[in-house]
């Protein structure tokens, strides 16, 4: 109930829990549902994450009156719940009011919203592009007195940038800071954002309780690790990544320090591999369930980067649900024939075998006469990867499957991939993965089962696939390294022009070829066209192709050195 009797305990409860984008009927039943278990674990406030009610980020959604108005309607509805005498509830919603459309939250206790707080410094960069559709609030809003205590609200991005919302909070006598965000993953994150949270720790001298959202949003990977930093600067509480979940924290005033967390969890954050392995998995599932798709089907071919898709396919949606069908030319090894059929074996996975040499051959005779005269090369090696392309569409059309599209980040990179061939999919959950990574996530995996994957224990990719070297086997004795540099090269090259823009003189210092960074950089250029079509897929790096990484595809620009 709401009064405004002093207390010196107060259990906050941090539901770190997966919405779905436009599911607003959905995301309040989700909210009702974590309420009631904070009340039974005796909360006296839940703090939900940014535009819960929406499902973060809404994008062009908030320009839709219906989708703002569901919004608002539910958010009242769930202050309305509040009447029980249960625990009050910071939720996040769009709100249009006078002012502008707001990204907010609405504070709510004893059946009625006590507050409404608007985000102030709205992220234009990278992922972001909120102002786009939302305006600021116009001005820094005052602390919540809730039962006795003075709560801050500022809004995720308020506590990265430097628009002094959490000092200004507490010269106006806020006594503990909750940060509802919607922060996506990428390699590294939670170390960022604890630094972030101490930075404004040192500021403004409160204790600080950062809820994170979780789940996929297309491209984006929401990982959750809520947490708190205590006004000693020190880590609070710690909760999982990846994982959803609802867990009280109590917190004690104490006159000397202030509010002090006395209980709350101490969760192990998984590091490198096993952090981005989650992260892929986590994507690929929720993109699969949340657009309603019954079952995935892959092109499994003998190689790694297909083997890592099945591994991940089966651990985020379960061995029944995964249909790997490998399509043999003249090409096609005898080794890869038998590590893709003991991959799928290991996968416990339904395996198919489609022979593709009658469709090519049947292309390359009706091409004939038109290309009397000319040599063989890229063209007919192109048909075989685009009759494999059409034959898992119409899989995906008869049996409703999504396809499961598995270029690596190096590859997607320079181009080394067909449209309408192995392009060809819904989502790719190693699109943001260099070559190097995708090795280093397949050696993980086989000794390593993530927490929530339905697959096998043991080598499930055969250590084969990962000690051979890499084909698309588009012609004979085709290895990738014909055309490219070693992968180690590659992806040093590439990491240095994608992730950090670096000048061909940088790179060239770091003792690669010139002509070898000139040829990669034109490579990278020239590609843009092909990676405007690809599939999204889960974001890993601090830097994916489509949301962070916007070049135009009509490009002359080379850098001379």
């Amino acid at each position: 109930m709401t009064d405004n009797t002093t207390s010196d305990i107060l259990r906050i409860a941090v539901a770190q829990l997966n919405p779905t984008v436009g599911d607003v009927a959905g995301n309040l039943v989700k909210a009702r549902e974590a309420r009631a278990d904070a009340a039974r674990q005796g909360a006296d406030l839940v703090l939900f994450t940014e535009l819960f009610l929406a499902g973060y980020p809404p994008e062009d959604l908030v320009l839709k009156p219906a989708f703002l108005n569901a919004c608002e309607r539910a958010a009242q509805d769930f202050a309305g719940d509040t009447a029980d005498g249960g625990p009050g509830v910071v939720i996040g919603t769009p709100l249009k009011r006078k002012s502008g459309t707001h990204n907010s939250i609405i504070f709510a206790d004893g059946g009625k919203i006590l507050a409404e707080r608007y985000k102030l410094d709205l992220p234009n960069y990278g992922e972001f592009d909120e102002k786009r559709v939302f305006q600021a609030g116009p001005e820094i809003q005052g602390p919540v007195n809730f039962r006795g205590v003075r709560l801050g609200i500022p809004i995720c991005e308020d506590i990265w940038g430097d628009v002094g919302v959490c000092e200004t909070l507490a010269e106006s006598g806020a006594e503990i800071l909750l940060v509802p965000n919607g922060s996506p993953y990428y390699r590294g994150k939670v170390d960022v954002r604890h630094q972030i949270v101490i930075r404004q720790v040192i500021e403004c001298g409160l204790p600080i309780i950062y809820a994170n959202q979780l789940g996929g949003q297309d491209e984006l990977i929401f990982d959750g690790a809520s947490f708190a930093i205590g006004s000693d600067k020190t880590l609070a509480f710690q909760m999982s990544q990846f994982e959803e979940t609802v867990n009280v924290t109590t917190w004690k005033r104490n006159r000397a320090e202030g509010w002090v967390c006395s209980e709350g969890p101490m969760s192990k954050i998984p590091e490198k591999e096993e952090a981005d392995y989650r992260a892929c998995m986590l994507g690929l599932r929720d993109y699969v369930n949340k657009n309603g798709f019954r079952n995935v089907v892959l092109g499994l071919s003998g190689g790694i980067d297909s083997a890592i898709c099945a591994a991940l396919a089966v651990d985020a949606l379960g061995e029944e649900r995964l249909r790997a069908v490998m399509m043999p030319y003249r090409y096609t090894s005898k080794d890869s024939l038998k590590d893709a059929e003991d991959c799928a074996r290991a996968l416990g996975c339904r395996y198919d075998i489609v022979p593709i040499f009658e469709p090519v051959e049947g292309f390359l005779h009706t091409l004939t006469q038109l290309f009397e005269g000319t040599k063989q090369g890229i063209t007919e090696e192109n048909l075989q990867s685009r009759a494999r392309g059409t034959i898992l569409m119409a899989i995906s059309n008869k049996f409703g499957s999504m396809v499961v599209t598995t270029g690596n980040k190096s590859e997607m990179s320079v181009g080394y991939a067909t449209l309408y061939g192995d392009m060809n999919g819904g989502f790719n959950p190693i699109k943001d993965l260099y070559k190097m990574q995708v090795y280093a996530l397949a050696r993980w995996r086989n000794t390593h089962v993530p927490p929530g994957a339905l697959g096998p224990s043991g080598e499930v990719i055969p250590n084969n696939i990962i000690d051979k070297a890499p084909s698309a086997e588009l012609r004979e004795n085709q290895t990738d390294q014909d055309s490219l540099p070693p992968y180690p090269v590659l992806d040093d090259i590439l990491e240095c022009l994608v992730e950090n823009e670096m000048g061909v003189d940088e790179i060239v210092a770091r003792g690669h070829d010139r002509a070898t960074v000139t040829r990669i950089e034109h490579l990278l250029y020239i590609a843009e066209y092909k990676r405007r079509q690809a599939a999204p897929g889960v974001k890993i790096t601090k830097k994916n192709f489509g949301r962070d990484r916007r070049y135009p595809i009509t490009n002359r620009f080379r850098d001379g050195g």
